[in-house]
């Protein structure tokens, strides 16, 4: 039934990477703001890194970032309120195994430059645990308060994602829409690895070729594990298209997680609420589809968040490794 778990190796990208994503397995992150903030788009952002600092010490693989540059009313969500990047350079000296993600940049809102020295410098100051989640954006409120246009974002898109991938290369010269190096000049540092592991969300305005090509993952929005399995079996086509190896997949989910350990599922946005032992199930269903990594959101979690973490450490992670 599952035969895209047969896979072949992921490509060796570097720390965060490699512990994160493996085949036939899935690990366990959590997008932060670590907190319950349903009746507001805005967080406390109250004892946040010592939330991400107790996450790594119970085990979860990852935390991951979003990338909201405004506080859109009709998106009623500011994410984590700070600077991914000034967050990321706090998160690098404060933790030391967990993988630091975003999920996702919106590529068309900045200069692929800027991008490219502040993930390399996340990348070196957390020694190789820096995972770039990219996006094309799909708040058009945003495009007109940086002058810029909604409807070309896609081609702007797959040029900021060139041009940060020039910018792992020594002295790169190339010309597209974001400059032109002619080869004199460098960006410094460089990754750790040799490149800086780059996911594309959802479409991001793309072929499903493109992405599997150019991409070194793929981030998809929650859905049934049936629905999933389907569109792994789909993504490691392409993959297979393309390169000798395979490629990982990950995805969000919102959960409530309840005291009462066989609570039946009740639907709530992007996840559900119910006890760990439907939790647990539908997690191992999502393993067997071929999703390598979930990021849980916490933000309508009614229960303590740090007793709920405890509970997810031992009720949870065991079943699942990276």
């Amino acid at each position: 039934m599952f035969d895209h778990l047969e896979s072949k190796q992921f490509p060796q990208m570097n720390v965060g990477f490699n512990s994160t994503f493996q085949p036939s397995k899935m690990s366990i992150g959590l997008v932060v703001p670590i907190e319950r903030y349903e009746n507001s788009p805005t967080p406390h952002m109250i004892d946040q890194l010592e939330k991400i600092q107790l996450a790594e010490h119970l085990g979860f693989s990852a935390v991951w970032l979003r990338d909201v540059p405004f506080n859109v009313p009709s998106f009623g969500d500011a994410g984590q309120v700070y600077d991914p990047f000034v967050y990321l350079g706090l998160l690098a000296g404060q933790t030391s195994r967990i993988a630091l993600g975003v999920a996702s940049i919106i590529l068309p809102v900045r200069h692929p430059a800027h991008i490219a020295k502040a993930v390399a410098s996340v990348d070196a100051l957390s020694s190789g645990r820096m995972i770039l989640g990219v996006a094309s954006g799909d708040r058009p409120d945003e495009y007109p308060a940086m002058n810029m246009s909604f409807q070309d974002r896609g081609e702007r898109f797959r040029e900021a994602f060139d041009y940060i991938r020039q910018m792992a290369e020594v002295n790169p010269a190339f010309t597209n829409l974001h400059g032109r190096l002619d080869g004199t000049l460098d960006m410094l540092p460089k990754p750790v690895s040799g490149n800086i592991p780059m996911l594309i969300t959802g479409a991001s305005r793309q072929s499903s070729g493109w992405i599997a090509k150019n991409g070194d993952g793929w981030m998809i929005y929650p859905r049934s594990p049936k629905v999933q399995s389907d569109y792994v079996t789909v993504w490691r086509s392409r993959v297979a298209d393309h390169c000798a190896f395979d490629k990982p997949v990950m995805q969000s989910l919102y959960i409530d997680l309840v005291e009462d350990a066989d609570a039946s599922p009740q639907p709530i946005h992007l996840g559900f609420r119910s006890g760990v032992n439907f939790l647990r199930a539908h997690l191992t269903e999502l393993q067997q589809a071929g999703i390598n990594h979930v990021a849980l959101n916490l933000r309508f979690n009614q229960a303590d968040i740090e007793q709920t973490l405890r509970r997810l450490s031992t009720e949870i992670l065991p079943e699942f490794t990276g």
